[in-house]
C-alpha cells in the first residue's frame, strides 16, 4: 500500500465536515507552532499573522476549487480561463462600488453599496462566462482549454488598455484604471468594522497578548473566507446531488449517451459554465480584491494552474477534495515553505550562490551548505516542491486524496450484487 493510499484510507473514516474543519486546524497548529518556535516574545502577534494571511489563502483556492471542480469535475468542461473570469468580477465590483469623487489621479465608479458590487461582479462573470460558453463548447477537450486560456488573456489586456482607464457611462465617468489598475471599497473592511463594533473586546484581549490590529483584522477576514466556501460548498452540494447534477455527471461519463436520453446537454454546459464563472468572479473580489485594488497584474495565468494543481492533489468530482486540495496546496506547499525560508538559519552558514557549490559540501559530509542554499531559495524551490508532488500523485494516485469518491451519474448503485447479498449472483 502506498502512502496516498494509506492517508485516502484514513481519511475515508472521517465525515466530510469533520475532515475539513479538521485538515484546517491542523494547518492552523503547524503555523501556531512556527510561530512559537520563531516568534519569541511576539509569538502570539507573530502567529495570529501567520494563520490569518494561511487562512485567506486556503479560503480564496478553496472556492476557485469547488468553481472549477463543478466545470471540470463533474461536467468535464477543461476551463483555463480562472484569473479572466476573476478579473470580470473584481473590476465591475470595483467600477460598481468605486467613489464618485476619488482622490486626485484616481479612477470614479459609481460609488454603490459593496454588497451590490459583489453581486454585480458575479452576474457580469457569469454573462461572460456564458457568452465565452456559446461558441466554445462546440469543441472539445483541449482545444476548449486553448479557447478558454486565450479568453483569459484577452479580458486581461482589454482591462490594461489605457483607453479604458477612464471613459463615461451614460454620462457618468468610470474606468478600469488601465495598467495602474482601480481602487474600490475594500472587503477587508467587513472585518474591520465587525472588530470595531461587536469584536472590540475581543480586540482588547488581542492586545493584552500583543496580537496588533491588522492581524487581527486579517484573521477574522480569514474566517469570513472560509464561511463564504462553507456557503458555496453547501451551494454546489445541493446543485451536484439533484437531478441538474447527475445529468451533469452523465455528461462528464459520456455525452453522447446523454444526447440519446433526450438531455440538451449543451444546455446543461453553459448554465454549469455560467455557475462556476459566477463563483470565480467572486473570488476575484474576495481573494484578489481583498485590500480594495485590483490591477491586471493580478490575474495573471499562474493563478489558473495554481487552481488545477489543488483540485489535482484534492482529487477532481469531489467537492470535499476541492477544498482538502486548496488547504494542501495553499497552506503546506505555497505558504509554509516561505514562512519557514524567512525565519530559519542555520548559524553562520552563508549560503552559496549557486547549485553546485551546495552540493559540493556533501563530498566532505557537510550538509549545512545545501541547506542554506535551500532556504535560501525557498521562494523559487517551493515550485519545485510542488512539482514533484504534483507528479508523484499524477503518477501514483491519479485521482488525487479524494478523487476516488468521485460521484456516480445514477442516483442508486449499479454493482452487481456478490454471493451471499441475498440478490442474484453470478453463475
Amino acid at each position: 500500500m502506498s502512502a496516498v493510499d494509506s492517508v485516502r484510507d484514513r481519511l475515508d473514516e472521517l465525515p466530510d465536515v469533520g475532515l475539513v474543519v479538521g485538515f484546517i486546524a491542523g494547518i492552523w497548529t503547524v503555523m501556531l507552532l512556527l510561530a512559537i518556535a520563531v516568534g519569541g516574545a511576539q509569538w502570539a502577534n507573530l502567529a495570529a499573522g501567520f494563520i490569518g494571511s494561511v487562512t485567506v489563502l486556503m479560503g480564496g483556492y478553496a472556492i476557485l476549487a469547488l468553481a472549477l471542480n463543478l466545470q471540470w469535475g463533474y461536467t468535464g468542461l477543461f476551463n483555463i480561463g480562472i484569473a479572466g473570469f476573476m478579473a470580470v468580477g473584481a473590476y465591475t465590483t470595483a467600477i460598481l462600488t468605486a467613489p464618485t469623487d476619488p482622490a486626485a489621479g484616481a479612477v470614479p465608479g459609481l460609488g454603490l453599496p459593496l454588497w451590490v458590487g459583489i453581486l454585480g461582479g458575479m452576474v457580469m462573470a457569469a454573462l461572460i462566462g456564458g457568452l465565452a460558453a456559446l461558441p466554445a463548447l462546440r469543441l472539445k477537450a483541449d482545444y476548449l482549454a486553448i479557447v478558454t486560456v486565450a479568453f483569459s488573456e484577452i479580458i486581461r489586456l482589454v482591462v490594461n488598455w489605457d483607453g479604458l482607464a477612464e471613459f463615461s457611462l451614460f454620462g457618468v465617468p468610470v474606468g478600469t484604471g488601465g495598467a495602474t489598475g482601480i481602487s474600490f471599497k475594500s472587503a477587508n473592511d467587513v472585518a474591520s468594522g465587525l472588530i470595531n463594533g461587536i469584536g472590540q473586546p475581543l480586540v482588547t484581549a488581542a492586545e493584552s497578548v500583543g496580537v496588533s490590529g491588522p492581524n487581527l483584522a486579517n484573521l477574522t477576514y480569514g474566517i469570513i473566507l472560509l464561511l463564504v466556501m462553507g456557503a458555496s460548498y453547501w451551494v454546489l452540494a445541493r446543485i451536484t446531488n439533484s437531478p441538474f447534477g447527475r445529468v451533469l455527471k452523465a455528461i462528464r461519463e459520456d455525452e453522447t449517451v446523454t444526447q440519446s436520453l433526450g438531455k440538451d446537454t449543451r444546455l446543461f454546459k453553459i448554465k454549469t459554465f455560467m455557475i462556476g464563472c459566477a463563483l470565480m468572479g467572486l473570488a476575484g473580489v474576495l481573494f484578489r480584491g481583498q485590500a480594495g485594488y485590483v490591477s491586471p497584474q493580478q490575474f495573471r495565468p499562474t493563478i489558473t494552474f495554481y487552481v488545477f494543481a489543488a483540485l489535482i492533489i484534492g482529487g477532481s468530482g469531489s467537492n470535499t477534495g476541492s477544498i482538502l486540495g486548496a488547504a494542501t496546496f495553499s497552506g503546506l506547499l505555497f505558504y509554509l515553505p516561505a514562512r519557514l525560508g524567512e525565519n530559519i538559519s542555520f548559524g553562520g552558514t552563508r549560503a552559496p550562490g549557486n547549485i553546485v557549490d551546495a552540493v559540493a559540501g556533501l563530498a566532505s559530509l557537510d550538509p549545512f551548505p545545501i541547506l542554506a542554499y535551500t532556504v535560501g531559495n525557498v521562494s523559487t524551490l517551493r515550485f519545485v516542491l510542488i512539482g514533484v508532488v504534483l507528479i508523484y500523485i499524477i503518477q501514483n494516485q491519479p485521482d488525487g486524496l479524494l478523487g476516488h469518491r468521485n460521484e456516480p451519474a445514477t442516483s442508486v448503485s449499479l454493482d452487481r450484487p456478490q454471493a451471499g447479498s441475498g440478490g442474484e449472483t453470478d453463475e
